[in-house]
């Protein structure tokens, strides 16, 4: 993980020290909003309603994700209001990129999340392309039907990760984790930070800031 400023974000607002740590908003200006929230290839989860959503820019091989990949998935479960993308955004290694379209892959088959669980479990950093591979073959998907789909739909694929590191870069992102919670970004946050930023979230919105 790379620490970033987040003074390079156009639109940033002042800072919440109490609510989330080198936090501002994330809308500046030529940003497009609805690509980065409404991709219909992005894996979404949660309630399809919800009123708060939590974009996650994420790397297979970035431990500070997998650290806070359990306490995204409580917070988003235990909410119940909570609709969340995930923006696979491979930029640590090579395999992060293999990682990156094993997931993809997976969506043909409704089985991303289950993918995407089992490359976050994988201890360590720097993981290498066979180590993913088995800790997928071990997730419960149809591994065979994985890889052609892989190769049915490699170049999907990589429009997808194109169109998720353009996005990356509109709003200025230099590393993994990045959340978009509402309209707030922040780097790595725990349970507890994930909960404060959603209850801004929704106090921004309500009172229309």
């Amino acid at each position: 993980m790379q620490r970033r400023d987040f003074i390079r974000i156009a639109a940033l607002a002042a800072l919440m020290p109490a609510v989330l740590t080198r936090a501002g908003t994330a809308w500046a200006e030529g940003v497009d909003v609805n690509a980065i929230l409404r991709d219909p290839a992005a894996p979404t989860f949660g309630n399809a309603d919800g009123d708060v959503t939590i974009v996650a820019f994420l790397d297979y091989n970035c431990p500070f994700c997998k650290k806070s990949a359990p306490d995204l998935a409580r917070v988003v479960k235990e909410d119940g209001h909570i609709r969340l993308v995930y923006k696979d955004w491979p930029v640590l290694t090579e395999a992060s990129v293999y990682g990156a379209q094993l997931a993809l892959a997976a969506t043909y088959q409704d089985r991303y999340e289950a993918v995407h669980n089992a490359l976050m479990a994988i201890p360590g950093r720097r993981i290498d392309e066979p180590t993913m591979l088995k800790a997928v073959a071990g997730s419960g998907v149809d591994l065979d039907r994985l890889m052609a789909d892989l190769k049915a739909h490699i170049a999907d694929i990589g429009a997808l990760l194109k169109r998720n590191a353009a996005q990356a870069d509109s709003l200025g992102l230099s590393g993994t984790p990045t959340y978009l919670v509402g309209p707030l970004l922040a780097s790595t946050l725990d349970y507890s930070s994930f909960k404060r930023a959603v209850a801004e979230a929704r106090r921004r919105q309500t009172a229309g800031e």
